[in-house]
């Protein structure tokens, strides 16, 4: 017996599938890449025939070793590490690291820069305690002392937004509001934030109303399903379609990369998110 039910899910499965065929690359309105780390086990050359395959315009998160090698396969390397002492919980936030973090930009961004990479990744740190604003006051510090190595360079510092809630707890750049202030301080076109869609969500959700007021400071997105980092499928909270189209309607010339763990087979799980952002 063919229920109601059954007969709109089956129209709409049909409507997607015309919607977003197989044969589907990303050739809409934004540029997409993926995240290296969420798919170690696929060799790197391989993963990067795939994404040229399914229509991606690059790799993100690789080493300065890594660089050239998306370009074998028309693609580039779209957020790269350039300085490795920077991690999540030891960053920009704290006065101390600021010579180290200097001199690892001065090296690692040139280098960026020659193999093309418009983008390097910086964190804020852990709070340890310390206040946000006296945080975000290191932080200006810290980006202003190598805002000119960027701005010479032609690559992007991105401060990525984290949530302190499940995945980093006791992060300081957890909400739009803080990195915003941060950006807007510093005032360069060089240092933006890294708006990662899954850990905003968890942190503060209206997705669409943020990344429309705060388009002048964000450099570049990262997506994940919530919950659960995984797939972008209707197990998810958000309605990823619509976050596509907001983006695109503002737009936006950066890169927008996959940042989720896939279940199931992992470039099937990668194709189906290019088509939803192809916008």
């Amino acid at each position: 017996m063919i229920t109601r039910r059954a007969l709109l899910n089956a129209s709409l499965a049909a409507c997607a599938a015309a919607a977003f065929p197989a044969s589907a690359t990303a050739a809409g309105r934004l540029k997409q890449s993926v995240s290296r780390w969420c798919y170690q086990d696929i060799p790197l050359d391989r993963l990067c025939a795939e994404a040229a395959r399914i229509g991606l315009q690059g790799i993100d998160l690789l080493q300065p070793s890594e660089y050239a090698i998306p370009a074998r396969y028309g693609l580039r390397c779209t957020m790269g590490y350039a300085a490795d002492l920077m991690t999540i919980p030891n960053g920009l936030n704290r006065r101390e690291n600021h010579a180290a973090i200097e001199r690892a930009f001065r090296a690692g961004i040139p280098l960026a820069a020659k193999a093309g990479v418009p983008n390097v990744i910086a964190f804020s740190g852990n709070r340890r305690g310390m206040s946000d604003d006296e945080g975000a006051e290191n932080t200006i510090i810290g980006l202003n002392r190598v805002k000119r190595i960027a701005e010479d360079s032609g690559v992007t510092i991105c401060v990525e937004l984290l949530n302190s809630r499940v995945d980093h707890p006791d992060y300081m750049a957890d909400h739009t509001a803080w990195g915003v202030r941060v950006a807007k301080e510093v005032n360069s076109p060089r240092v933006k934030l890294l708006y990662d869609i899954y850990h905003m969500q968890i942190m503060e959700g209206d997705l669409i109303h943020t990344i429309r007021t705060s388009i002048p400071w964000i450099g570049h997105f990262h997506t994940g399903g919530v919950p659960g980092r995984h797939n972008l499928d209707d197990t998810q909270e958000v309605n990823w379609r619509a976050v596509a189209q907001a983006i695109a309607d503002l737009s936006f010339q950066g890169y927008v990369a996959h940042e989720f763990v896939p279940q199931g087979d992992p470039l099937t799980a990668l194709a189906q998110a290019v088509r939803i952002f192809t916008v």
